[in-house]
């Protein structure tokens, strides 16, 4: 009876043993599991940083971003596929171009059904979270977690959309304070006191800062008060930059295409953002009312360059007093990491959701093909997987994100998802020999607001880049009301502009001065961009083979 007795004493005990064998393997192997988080500053321009060596990088904006940034990867050839907010986001979102994805503009929409970043996360039993601009319009509720700014959202005072008893939107919570210094509490507060921490989570942390127009948190008002800020040389003078289709016949369109820092758009430029009553616009509806003496106003003198001067370091230094808020609040999230053992399992992204214009060619805000437009900034740290101190000029583009982030949680990159992961260049260091060699890039919204841009698409190497213009004829005149004529692309201003190729030699030129596409040495070069760029609208379903008055365009003019 005692040896009957013993026996079952021991067999129990080992199925208890092996039992909790198995749940501690379990749980060992779930806390390896990486967390994710991902932080994105909106137009947040690779010049505003000292990590890419730009003209301002020796005033030092960005000493937390920097030290990140050297903890682990910093690509120099990360491009966005659309320089827009809403395209560009839902892209990092889908892994999808925006033919495909379905958002075009910045009045498209992401259902949560298309919210395939979240949805694949959590397949890999992840909690899933965003705090901050999201600006996709219908309601993130793939993710577990949402407080989230109306559209563009408040500097000051912000209010944000949250999970609720009310259907999306009327579910709103009022705060106090500035939006990069209130994002961050949502986020502290979600990573300690709302999150299962049992359980591995991709956080989705995106400031509204420093979207335009700027409006920095007060204690950084004497930030750069005194401080002269490096100014490009094209904001002078641009040079062979652009062609017909940004300058005009004789460079009559300059007056009305591209917000501009100087008095040069008379539709829009800084100086109306800074100084009340120099506002053009309202007092004429359309280009032809303006009369030649506005034109003229404004000619090349010293007295225009010192004010174009006066206004470009007031809009730097508004700029940069925002990105000092991102750069601060991010080292408020890193401490926190740091000081909860967080940090060296935490797989931490950065980058904006575009580049931006900081006064380049006198330009503002993005849109553009142009480099400081198209190049986002982005780094990635994981000391667990990422060499300390690497860097690549590996060709990445916005839809690629979330398949790489995927196969980085353990995951396979979805079939659906048009981007391509980039965990090996990331883990290697090293370029694999048939990684893409080429990104398209396209803007749809032609003349689109008062910054008015005309409608392009490109292919850009490491060499070169090569831009196609199709304005003229974006408005379908056989065919009126069709769903494409939007109202709210083309201003009142033009909606035609004309149609023209640009080419710039990279190498020669990295700061495309010089649209050299007429230059008859570059006729072999040009004509395999051409091929490329047909092969990769087929591939990636960006062909307008839904708009054929656009196609129509195209063919007329591809030999041009």
């Amino acid at each position: 009876m005692q040896k009957t007795t013993y026996f079952y004493i021991v067999i129990s005990f080992l199925i208890i043993t092996l039992a909790s064998c198995k749940q501690e393997t379990k749980t060992t192997s779930k806390a390896k599991k990486p967390n994710i988080i991902y932080i994105m500053a909106d137009d947040h321009t690779s010049q505003a940083f000292g990590i890419y060596g730009s003209r301002l990088a020796s005033l030092n904006p960005t000493p937390t971003l920097d030290k990140l940034a050297n903890q682990g990867m910093i690509f120099d050839n990360c491009f966005v596929n659309n320089a827009i907010c809403v395209p560009s986001r839902a892209a990092i979102i889908t892994g999808q171009r925006a033919q495909t994805s379905g958002v075009i503009d910045l009045e498209g929409i992401l259902p949560p059904e298309k919210q395939y970043l979240p949805k694949e996360m959590k397949k890999l039993g992840y909690q899933t979270a965003i705090v901050g601009k999201w600006h996709l319009h219908e309601e993130p509720a793939a993710f577990d977690y949402y407080k989230v700014l109306p559209s563009q959202g408040k500097y000051f005072d912000p209010d944000f959309r949250i999970r609720g008893d009310q259907p999306w939107p009327q579910n709103v919570v009022k705060t106090n304070g500035h939006s990069s210094d209130v994002i961050t509490d949502i986020t502290l507060d979600w990573l300690k006191n709302k999150r299962d921490p049992n359980t591995p989570f991709f956080l989705m942390h995106h400031f509204k800062a420093p979207h335009d127009d700027f409006e920095n948190a007060p204690r950084y008002d004497e930030y750069l008060k005194d401080t002269f800020i490096p100014e490009p040389a094209s904001l002078y003078d641009n040079g062979n930059n652009g062609s017909i289709a940004t300058r005009g016949k004789n460079d009559s369109l300059t007056r009305i295409i591209a917000s501009s820092v100087s008095h040069r758009n008379v539709v829009r430029n800084q100086a109306m953002n800074i100084y009340p009553g120099t506002d053009v616009y309202k007092k004429y509806k359309t280009a032809q009312e303006i009369p030649v003496s506005e034109h003229q106003k404004f000619e090349n003198t010293a007295e225009e360059k010192e004010y174009t001067s006066s206004v470009y370091q007031d809009y730097l230094k508004k700029y940069l007093r925002c990105v000092k808020g991102v750069d601060d609040n991010v080292k408020r999230l890193l401490d926190y990491l740091e000081s909860e053992g967080l940090l060296e399992n935490t797989i931490i992204v950065y980058t904006g959701d575009q580049g931006f214009m900081l006064g380049e060619h006198d330009y503002i805000d993005k849109r553009w093909m142009y480099e400081e437009s198209l190049r986002m900034p982005f780094f990635i740290r994981y000391p667990k997987s990422i060499k300390e101190g690497s860097r690549t000029n590996a060709i990445i583009n916005n839809t690629d994100f979330a398949p790489t982030l995927i196969e980085m949680a353990g995951g396979d990159r979805p079939g659906y998802m048009q981007g391509k992961s980039f965990k090996t260049i990331l883990e290697t260091g090293k370029e694999p020999e048939d990684w893409q060699k080429a990104t398209y890039y396209r803007y749809w919204m032609h003349m689109a607001h008062r910054h008015a841009n005309p409608a392009h698409f490109g292919i850009r190497t490491k060499a070169y880049k090569l831009i196609f213009y199709y304005g003229k004829y974006w408005v379908d005149t056989d065919n009126p009301k069709a769903e494409w004529n939007k109202e709210s692309w083309g201003n009142d201003f033009t909606r035609h502009t004309p149609v023209a190729w640009e080419f710039y030699d990279l190498k020669k030129d990295p700061k495309e001065m010089n649209n050299v596409y007429k230059d008859p040495q570059y006729d072999s070069v040009i004509a395999d961009l051409k091929e490329q760029l047909i092969r990769m609208r087929k591939e990636l379903n960006e062909t307008d083979v839904n708009y054929p008055h656009i196609q129509k365009v195209i063919d007329k003019h591809w030999d041009d």
